[in-house]
């Protein structure tokens, strides 16, 4: 044990990192495990959207949609989306899938969506980037 406090006394920025690294690793687990959303890969994501029900909500920005959106997409940007909620209908059970450019927008998104009420909210992990990756069709807006 002695040896572990010398170390420490040696190298306290090598245990301050340390402490860090494991404060956002406990932080980062502690948000998964309590998330209100799926977080869904590009296969599920087509089993999702080939439910007639299901609401697609694109949350990049107006500039990011020029190369395409996923086929019946709402676009409504992620700063639009406390004030345009509404957009999304009022059953609150209906399967909504959510996706930005790269899947790090879609979190912050689906958190605000099921703050909102909904239930039944998922996330394209890797957004339209692993989308178009996976070779699936977007449509021209």
């Amino acid at each position: 044990m002695q040896e572990y406090i010398d170390f420490i006394a040696e190298n306290p920025l090598y245990f301050i990192g340390l402490i860090a690294v494991l404060f956002f690793i406990i932080k980062m687990e502690m948000a998964r495990f309590t998330r209100k959303y799926q977080m869904v890969n590009t296969n599920q994501a087509v089993m999702l959207m080939n439910k007639d029900e299901t609401i697609v909500v694109d949350v990049r920005e107006d500039k990011e949609i020029k190369g395409g959106i996923l086929q019946n997409a709402q676009h409504i940007t992620l700063g639009q989306l406390d004030d345009r909620i509404g957009h999304l209908g009022t059953n609150k059970q209906v399967p909504i899938l959510v996706y930005c450019r790269t899947g790090t927008r879609s979190s912050s998104a689906c958190n605000t969506i099921t703050k909102a009420g909904f239930e039944n909210v998922s996330a394209l992990t890797g957004g339209i980037v692993a989308w178009e990756a996976a070779n699936l069709p977007t449509v021209k807006r």
